[in-house]
């Protein structure tokens, strides 16, 4: 047996130093620990931490603590830090900032005047160690942040506040520890402190500035997923590179570039799915994992007075952020779910908590002793595998117990169900297309995107279906990138207007998505056949576009409205769309449109999404559109509520239409929407047959006099 483990040179060693056998051993753990715990209802994020501390040097021993931990753990932490900047909805941030500064500063003051008093009386340490330990306490890790997405409630108000008020406490922690960590350097002159906030400010405003204005600039040229993903790892580690160098945690910068590149990556893009992806399936737990490798479990055993400096830490940073918490509540009038909520995800102690203790650990006093010894090292680790279990346990509680609650609400609205359909007969716009989908759709609505590939029975009918393949593949791509399920459909028929009528019964479509049609001569429409026949032929809300460039890279969406649209079936619908638009691309939408139809939408958007940034402009004639001309930019989006001949909003103004958009727009990203009409979707409209226009729903007096008497006298 020797000579055969000889020849094959089986050599087997604990720590495992081999990087092949690392990482395999690490990728097992990130594979069962979510498996093997689901069971025993413990969350993921425990088993990633326990089973560092089994694997690591105060366990089994299988594994050393080696660079690559380093190397994937600040990548895992700078992870969490940014992808709680990018899934931040700005617009909620706006409206709870002053909640999120009021939770920040509350949970830094109470841990630290808390620890300050403790660590004096009842540790008898000096003044300087006793702020520097209390600053650990009043500094927490967004570790439980995970759970929230994986519950999709990530942008819950309680979650912007904790994720907002960790942005106030780590910064106010940071400057501590920079300021103590120069006073043992020689570096406090009297301007220190000046220095140190004016630095971190002035960057702070070069990061929000630059970082935004860079990457609307490379997204608009460059459209490839890995290039892009590249991209925005090399921005975030610029930003933390660049806070480290000024004397601040790196976790900030990358915290402060998720924030400013929100805008640009859609909830709903291949990108931000991508990025979550490789987060949370790689870099995040090779961060847990390396946390709990720091875990010494035998400071249970033998050492009491580490014992008793993790007691004292556990309970003074649970208390200080359990009583952030609650003043938070009831200042703000919220519901006690939100509170657990928001003490679950601030209370975990990891990466600044680290941060401090090591720099306490590695300053040597002139007596010879450290700043924070051994017992306040063990401590820590007790603590933060303490507050990362608490934090886990209750932030999964109230995460489940909030979404539970959000799907009742949900369940008891009775929305109706959209369909998108797609027809994608063009390479060059069906990305953009796809995307305007994406953005416009129910996102609590499964399976509501139809791409469709129409193929006319002649002599190129095969080529034809051979382009239309490869369209829907790259359709189902893109969708497939963001966890959106496709339903593609490649169908013969005499002609594409036929074929998109039929698909869209077949499918009960609610909205069809086409692109502006592309003039080819000068006897050729400027909405071309398609188009045209396609607007003659249904009632369903149609969507003409046209994008010069990434639809994530748009800064604002400009609505002209004209009169009477208020009176169409389709008026709640479009409005719908547009504020859902404006969400996700996190943009404001700017409506022009008469007074009296202004009120209408004004009234709607206030009482059904609050949250929406919205501007009004009167436009009072609608022979006034080319006023226009002079608020929309290049990188806006112009959309252009028009209406089919015969409706109660159609005004001959439309006749210039295709001349005034030629003229004066023809450098600018427009879309033309044509509202839903009353009636069978899929009906033929006949103009002399009055129910196009008789059956349309009237909202005011005059309209349903005149209904009643039509009906009458037909």
């Amino acid at each position: 047996m020797k000579e055969v483990l000889d020849f094959v040179n089986f050599d087997f060693h604990l720590p495992v130093t081999d990087p092949t056998w690392i990482f395999f051993l690490v990728l097992v753990i990130i594979l069962f620990a979510p498996i093997v715990l689901e069971r025993l209802r413990i969350p993921h994020i425990i088993g990633m931490i326990l089973a560092g501390v089994v694997i690591g040097e105060h366990g089994f021993n299988i594994l050393a603590r080696d660079s690559s931990f380093e190397l994937f753990g600040k990548v895992g932490l700078y992870y969490i830090m940014f992808l709680a900047g990018l899934e931040m909805n700005m617009e909620d941030f706006k409206s709870i900032r002053v909640k999120a500064t009021v939770l920040g500063l509350l949970a830094f003051i109470f841990p630290l005047g808390i620890g300050i008093w403790t660590n004096l009386h009842l540790l008898d340490y000096s003044l300087t160690t006793s702020v520097l330990l209390a600053s650990m306490y009043a500094s927490h890790t967004l570790i439980a942040y995970p759970i929230v997405i994986r519950y999709g409630i990530n942008r819950q108000r309680a979650v912007s506040i904790a994720v907002g008020g960790t942005a106030v406490t780590d910064t106010l922690t940071l400057l501590v520890l920079a300021v103590i960590g120069g006073m043992y350097k020689g570096e406090t002159s009297d301007m220190f402190w000046i220095w140190l906030v004016l630095k971190v400010v002035v960057l702070s405003v070069v990061i929000m500035y630059a970082f935004p204005r860079i990457g609307r600039w490379f997204f608009r040229r460059y459209s490839d997923n890995v290039v892009q993903y590249i991209f925005v790892m090399a921005m975030v580690f610029l930003g933390a590179g660049l806070m480290e160098f000024v004397g601040m945690e790196g976790i900030l910068g990358a915290f402060l570039a998720g924030l400013v590149l929100n805008r640009l990556i859609p909830h709903v893009s291949p990108l931000m799915s991508h990025l979550e992806f490789v987060g949370n399936a790689l870099f995040i737990p090779y961060f847990l994992i390396g946390v709990g490798m720091l875990i010494d479990v035998n400071v249970l055993f033998g050492h009491i007075d580490s014992l008793k400096m993790a007691v004292v830490m556990i309970i003074v940073a649970l208390l200080g952020k359990w009583i952030a918490s609650w003043l938070t509540q009831k200042i703000y009038k919220m519901r006690s779910l939100e509170r657990e909520l928001m003490f679950g995800l601030s209370n975990a102690q990891a990466a600044a908590t680290l941060a401090a203790v090591l720099v306490g650990y590695n300053i040597i006093l002139p007596d010879g002793e450290r700043l924070l010894n051994e017992d306040v090292l063990n401590g820590t680790i007790l603590l933060i595998l303490v507050t990362c279990v608490v934090s886990s346990f209750i932030t999964e509680h109230a995460a489940k117990r909030i979404a539970m609650d959000d799907a009742e609400v949900d369940g008891e609205k009775t929305q109706e169900k959209e369909t998108f359909l797609i027809p994608v007969s063009n390479p060059e716009t069906l990305e953009s297309l796809m995307s305007l989908a994406m953005i416009a759709r129910d996102e609590k609505q499964q399976d509501n995107l139809v791409a469709l590939s129409v193929v006319n029975d002649n002599n190129d009918s095969v080529k034809q279906e051979m382009r239309g393949k490869r369209n829907l593949e790259r359709a189902a791509q893109i969708t497939a990138a963001t966890n959106v399920r496709l339903k593609t459909v490649s169908r013969f028929d005499l002609n594409i207007t036929t074929g998109i009528l039929h698909t869209a019964k077949e499918y009960n479509a609610t909205n069809i998505i086409i692109g502006l049609h592309c003039k080819m001569s000068i006897v050729d429409s400027f909405f071309g056949k398609l188009t045209e026949n396609l607007l003659k032929n249904t009632y369903l809300q149609v969507m003409v576009a046209r994008f010069l460039m990434p639809v994530n890279t748009l800064r604002r969406i400009i609505v002209a409205v004209p009169p009477k649209a208020e009176f169409e079936h389709g008026f709640i619908k479009w409005i719908t769309h547009m504020c859902r638009m404006s969400s996700q691309l996190g943009c404001r939408v700017h409506f022009y449109a008469h007074p009296q139809t202004l009120g209408y939408i004004r009234g709607y958007i206030q009482k059904k999404h609050k949250d929406t940034r919205a501007a009004y402009s009167e436009l009072e004639n609608w022979d006034d559109l080319l006023i226009l001309t002079g608020q929309v930019n290049y990188d806006h989006l112009l959309v252009i509520i028009s209406a089919r001949r015969g409706s109660i909003s159609y005004d001959s103004a439309f006749e210039r239409l295709p001349m005034q958009i030629s003229k004066y727009f023809n450098n600018n990203s427009i879309m033309l929407l044509y509202p839903e009409q009353k009636g069978d979707p899929t009906e033929t409209l006949s103009f002399s047959d009055p129910r196009g226009w008789a059956e349309t729903q009237y909202y005011d007096k005059v309209g349903n006099w005149f209904y009643k008497w039509f009906k009458k006298n037909s």
